[in-house]
């Protein structure tokens, strides 16, 4: 996958990240993927891109390198223990502090390099920054291949990539339950729209909805029990609940227009959803236990088109896109203020999600007729283009912190 960096701000933290002695030995660069992973976070500048290596043991001289213009320090050593087998230490400086501020080691085989040199990104953001760096997560999203559709698993940084699921129909709307052990998705095989919720571990599944008409737009609650789909079983297209063994269901909106795409509000407490009832879509609200529980509340004011609603882990903000003019642009609404705010100049994005950290949204566009992944960060200063040269990327879904 290619990945384009643009627009990262004016201010960014200078950090040295050496290369790591003796990682020669390994079929993968940890080095480079940190400095990678810095990079794409929009907080940082790397000041060393050479071969250099500094040692990981002793103290730094703290003013040579203030003097070159880092204030922070990586350093790293790699030790091979057996046939694919390695131990990687790293440690972390501040320099304008001159302190240390302790590091990782990590035991990893070869196939888990990639996994090893997010953690110790992870773990530098953290300790400079004090927020979860979220390069050890995953995406799935589908790629279409001519008239093969592929539901694929990567790294946060789209490399890595492990297929899912593969079929000559269209698959769409992946969502990850918040253990990041499963993910439902709308499968066209049967050349009708299903549910499945698929355990990434074994490839087992099972067909959570198969109702008459549509089945779509599954979204988990927070606690993974259970999730809010779309149906049309009953005529218009409405919101129902289902426990996550496919038990349960229940109907959660009773209206006589169309109601979709449901999320849940981080605490699980309500349930976000596009409906058409006050003539164009826009964004509702009502209570996890359906409309007639607490009525329903409207969300979205200032655009007379709106769809793709997501909420942010930390239930603060609200990504949706809006219809401007016939461009689809991604927005981010301040739930507290109700102040919204283009965060892309594009005009045909579409399935926004949240990084498990809420700093960044991830979304579908066009660049050069073809769709590809991006992601914006929430200030809207920091981009970046993730594309597969000759193939469409579409319906991405990032998903929730391991442990």
């Amino acid at each position: 996958m290619n990945i384009e960096i643009t627009g990262v701000g004016q201010s960014l933290y200078p950090i040295a990240v050496m290369r790591f002695k003796d990682e020669t030995k390994l079929p993968t660069s940890v080095t480079e993927i940190i400095r990678q992973d810095l990079a794409r976070s929009g907080y940082f500048k790397n000041t060393e891109n050479g071969n250099a290596v500094e040692s990981d043991e002793g103290t730094p001289n703290y003013k040579s390198w203030a003097v070159r213009g880092a204030d922070a320090l990586v350093v790293g050593s790699v030790v091979q223990t057996g046939n694919g087998q390695f131990e990687i230490h790293y440690k972390l400086f501040d320099i304008r502090k001159s302190v240390s501020l302790g590091g990782l080691n990590l035991n990893s085989s070869a196939d888990n390099l990639r996994a090893a040199a997010h953690k110790i990104a992870d773990d530098i953001i953290y300790k400079l920054l004090g927020e979860r760096g979220v390069f050890s997560t995953r995406l799935s999203y589908v790629i279409k291949d001519g008239k093969r559709y592929r539901l694929v698993i990567s790294d946060a940084d789209g490399q890595n990539i492990r297929n899912a699921m593969n079929s000559g129909e269209p698959i769409i709307s992946p969502s990850w339950s918040p253990d990041g052990k499963k993910v439902a998705y709308v499968s066209f095989e049967d050349r009708k729209p299903v549910i499945y919720v698929h355990e990434l571990a074994t490839g087992r599944r099972i067909s959570l909805s198969n109702q008459k008409g549509n089945n779509s737009a599954p979204a988990w609650s927070p606690d993974g029990k259970k999730l809010a789909i779309s149906l049309s079983k009953d005529g218009n297209t409405q919101i129902y609940g289902i426990n996550a063994d496919g038990t349960g269901l229940h109907r959660l909106t009773r209206g006589n227009t169309i109601d979709t795409e449901p999320q849940y509000s981080a605490d699980g407490r309500y349930i976000y959803f596009t409906s058409d009832r006050g003539g164009n879509p826009q964004i509702y609200r009502m209570s996890a236990d359906g409309e007639q529980a607490e009525g329903v509340k409207r969300v979205t004011f200032k655009q007379g088109f709106v769809t793709s609603p997501r909420i942010s882990p930390d239930g603060k903000y609200l990504a949706y896109i809006a219809n401007i003019g016939g461009a689809y642009r991604l927005y981010i609404l301040n739930l507290a203020t109700g102040d919204a705010q283009a965060l892309t100049d594009g005009t045909s994005d579409e399935s926004p999600s949240f990084a498990a950290n809420g700093r960044y949204v991830l979304y579908s566009t066009k660049v050069g007729g073809k769709r590809v992944l991006a992601a914006v960060s929430v200030d809207g200063n920091s981009k970046q283009v993730l594309s597969i040269p000759g193939s469409d990327v579409r319906q991405p879904s990032w998903g929730p912190f391991m442990d």
